[in-house]
């Protein structure tokens, strides 16, 4: 075991952020993130798991020094057993010599046998040792750089220090977020951006007791603002967090990130929730919950159109997607686990949900005719990463309080960034959350259709044709700008007689 020094300094939680993405310089230039956001999320995880460990090492030996057999006993109940060698300071220690990618895989593998029913296939998808780090001395050299990072006291992540876990889960979703702002294209798979997850958090209202799913889960951040909700409210732990996850490495980033949020009771799947749906009640059927939350891939080309007719779960009852754009698949698979009583969903869609035709508008037509649609909210553009189209936030409830849909005209309530354009807490947040509250229309903002105007519309749900944004312009006095261009031509005359009189003096012809 490491014998450590108590730190005594206050924790930061910006200075433990800045600490973590720093240790990303070890990669930059030579790993592209994509690729080395596993490393440094594990290594975070890793070094979490050593620092409780330790910590209560020391506090043990502190009171039962002379009976290390009993230290060791109780080292047995901690909630990650850390296997001797497998702590991070073993590794640190050996970061000079040879072998570090091997060692540190060998130090995981031991780790996630030794807590195999919380851990399992965890780390299967990192690999320290890969190709992909450079040949060997690079690798070596790369690894040692990052052991180094992580050993600096300001991730001295003990509980001791820097009290509980939401100060490590704050800095991995920190790390996340950045690592899904300079992923390009691809960042949308594992990350919605927060104040988009709080929206869709807020919008479900989630209490205490509910079973909330997101079968598109990512690195489960969605999952966790609904749970954050209900401790926040009641202060209750009493909720059940399930998320299936298709992308192997993004599955483990999601398993990592509810632990070190304290999110123990979850249960995430790895699979592909159309083709392979995992949380199942039995053999036969779906599990229904209280919520279900998603942000899925915008129009996936291939979803699993072979299997949709033969589907056992009878999902596409009400029509097969189209073959190349899978977004309704993902809106049926979630109206059919909502429970039937309390069942409510929140689905972030392209615009093109809303009013494509064929199978798509046959779909939805029968979607709203059943009167599951609850509200349209049309969102700014640019505010998810790797895409700057618009998207909508699409509500469903199992039981509707009418018969009616509310559109809402979002789109111009952002504050604008560099990159990513942001949704503001009050001005924008608490507007449509309100909006969605009191259910009326207000005045080039957001429109109560009745069934009767939507058919009239052929149930395209295109926000404009609801909501008139349209501002008059002002009318423009003809005479008043004539006579306005008269006296700008005069000045101007003036001043260039001016300008001749100084270039005159000036001995200028």
């Amino acid at each position: 075991m490491n014998d450590t020094v108590t730190q005594t300094a206050p924790v930061s939680q910006d200075a433990i952020n800045a600490a973590v993405w720093a240790a990303c310089d070890t990669f930059r230039g030579t790993v592209d993130p994509s690729i080395y956001k596993d490393f440094v999320l594990t290594m975070l995880f890793l070094k979490y798991v050593s620092d409780v460990w330790q910590d209560h090492y020391d506090s043990y030996k502190k009171q039962y020094g002379d009976h290390p057999e009993l230290i060791e006993e109780m080292l047995k109940s901690e909630r990650f057993v850390l296997p001797a060698n497998a702590s991070f300071y073993a590794l640190h220690t050996q970061r000079h010599s040879p072998g570090n990618g091997e060692r540190i895989d060998k130090a995981l593998h031991a780790i996630e046998e030794a807590n195999i029913t919380k851990l399992r296939d965890v780390f299967q998808d990192i690999s320290f040792n890969a190709n992909k780090l450079g040949d060997e001395q690079q690798k070596n050299d790369i690894l040692r750089h990052l052991l180094e990072d992580f050993a600096k006291p300001v991730l001295d992540l003990r509980p001791s220090r820097v009290g509980q876990l939401d100060v490590i889960g704050n800095a991995y979703e920190f790390l996340i977020k950045n690592f899904a702002s300079t992923s390009g294209k691809k960042a949308g798979e594992f990350y919605t951006p927060p104040e988009v997850s709080t929206l869709m958090a807020r919008l479900m209202a989630p209490q205490e007791g509910d079973e909330i799913c997101d079968p598109t889960c990512g690195s489960g951040s969605l999952l966790m603002k609904c749970g954050r909700l209900i401790r926040e409210n009641t202060g209750s732990r009493k909720y059940a967090l399930y998320g299936q996850e298709a992308i192997g490495s993004t599955w483990a980033l999601a398993k990592m990130n509810m632990f070190l949020h304290g999110e123990d009771n979850h249960r995430i799947e790895w699979g592909d929730t159309i083709r392979n749906p995992k949380l199942l009640d039995g053999a036969a059927s779906l599990k229904h919950f209280d919520i279900v939350v998603a942000n899925p891939p915008f129009s996936l080309e291939k979803w699993g159109f072979e299997g949709a007719d033969a589907d056992k779960f009878s999902r596409f009852r009400r029509g097969a997607p189209p073959r190349t754009k899978g977004d309704y698949a993902f809106i049926l698979h979630m109206v059919e686990t909502m429970k039937p009583g309390t069942g409510r969903m929140a689905v972030v869609v392209p615009h093109g949900v809303l009013f494509r035709g064929a199978a798509e508008g046959r779909i939805r037509q029968k979607l709203i005719e059943e009167n599951l649609l609850d509200v349209v909210i049309g969102l700014p553009e640019k505010l998810f990463y790797g895409t700057g189209i618009p998207a909508a936030v699409l509500v469903f409830r199992k039981h509707k309080a009418d018969d009616k849909v509310l559109f809402i005209d979002a789109s111009r309530g952002f504050e604008a960034g560099k990159n990513q354009n942001v949704l503001r807490e009050k001005e924008d947040l608490n507007r449509i959350l309100a909006t969605v509250q009191a259910r009326q229309s207000v005045d080039k903002y957001a429109y109560l259709a009745t069934p009767a105007e939507i058919a009239e519309n052929e149930f395209n749900l295109n926000i404009p044709r609801y909501v008139d944004t349209f501002e008059e312009e002002a009318e423009i006095d003809l005479m008043a700008v004539r006579k306005e261009r008269e006296q700008l031509k005069a000045e101007l005359a003036g001043l260039e007689a001016q300008m001749d009189a100084y270039l005159k003096e000036l001995g200028y012809e």
